[in-house]
């Protein structure tokens, strides 16, 4: 994906004031300062969109608010396009299948193809995190405390499993053209990563949000696996605390990625996840549904203009369902 990098102009070219590094807007005429840029943008934007190409389409529009200030009149008129691409992008069909007979299996063995090398880029995705020094001394600092409180074996998982979780946050923002750094792990919190722009559509945001719990399921997935063949207890315990951690990011508060993943949702479609929050309390008894439950109830009853997004609340239900599920996995007598 193609970047854009902002003309920092040093004065205004409208009236010859002086403009300090970032300004969008000049202090003395009120002129946007990347009015150009944003003309060639559009025009890309414009031209991506008519040829079909919606992917670039929509990056381009996604750079282009980057450079307006968020009370500009074609903010609005661009992030609503932003929107209508996000949505076209989400309904579009998938490309024809490859035909087949019933004596030829071709199309069976390209779906497996393509399915090992999604595998393979997503590990190399995730290998690419761990080349950032960064990274890689903050998570070994973090690795080392754990080790202190409960053995260098669980804490290594540990470790890992975050590492995971917000690699996925990574890996979605990117998918949506946004810059993101490496993870950055704070011993006692988590980690964390930054990024130099907010998605700008609520769908967009609540896909990013739902991405890190998404991995971070798929990790306690690996880990339940891993018990059910080798029946050691350590693999259990740390399914069962991954999950635990992924569904308490799930919480709708603050920063947590459940805040994020419900900013698409319509009232009724929190309502219903709230049902099933409820439900899931009931059959599973876990701790950490109550606070999703009741500041889901908050959110249920503020006003939200969103209207809607089926594919956010089957994957934040889906979520619950399974994360669920996998913080029921109990190992008797162990001790970490």
């Amino acid at each position: 994906m193609n970047t854009f990098v902002r003309d920092q102009p040093g004065r205004c070219r409208n009236c010859g004031t002086e403009l300090a590094p970032n300004l969008l807007r000049c202090p003395g005429c009120h002129a946007l300062v990347h009015a150009e840029q944003l003309q060639s943008l559009a025009q890309e934007a414009s031209a991506a969109d008519t040829a079909g190409d919606l992917p670039r389409a929509l990056e381009r529009w996604q750079t282009a608010l980057t450079l307006l200030p968020r009370d500009a009149p074609q903010a609005v008129t661009i992030k609503n396009r932003v929107e209508d691409l996000d949505r076209r992008l989400r309904t579009a069909p998938a490309p024809a299948a490859i035909a087949r007979s019933p004596s030829s299996q071709r199309g069976w063995w390209a779906s497996i193809g393509a399915a090992i090398l999604l595998a393979l880029s997503k590990l190399k995705f995730l290998l690419l995190g761990l080349t950032k020094l960064s990274t890689f001394f903050s998570m070994l600092a973090f690795f080392g405390v754990y080790w202190s409180i409960w053995g260098w074996k669980f804490a290594l998982g540990f470790v890992l499993t975050i590492y995971i979780h917000e690699m996925g946050h990574v890996f979605a923002l990117r998918h949506y053209g946004i810059h993101a750094s490496a993870p950055m792990f704070i011993p006692g919190f988590g980690a964390l990563i930054r990024m130099k722009s907010y998605p700008p559509t609520p769908a967009q945001d609540a896909r990013v949000g739902l991405a890190g719990p998404l991995w971070g399921c798929g990790a306690a997935i690996v880990c339940w696996l891993a018990f059910q063949v080798t029946h050691e207890s350590y693999w259990g315990a740390l399914a069962h605390v991954t999950a635990v951690i992924n569904l308490f990011n799930l919480i709708p508060v603050w920063q947590l990625d459940g805040a994020r993943g419900i900013r698409s949702l319509s009232q009724w479609q929190r309502i219903g996840l709230l049902g099933l929050v409820v439900g899931c309390w009931f059959v599973f008894r876990e701790g950490v549904l109550l606070p999703i439950g009741v500041l889901l109830a908050f959110h249920c009853f503020r006003k939200t203009d969103a209207h809607g997004d089926w594919a956010a609340l089957q994957l934040f239900a889906a979520l619950i369902l399974v994360l669920a599920l996998l913080s029921s996995v109990r190992v008797p007598g162990l001790t970490i």
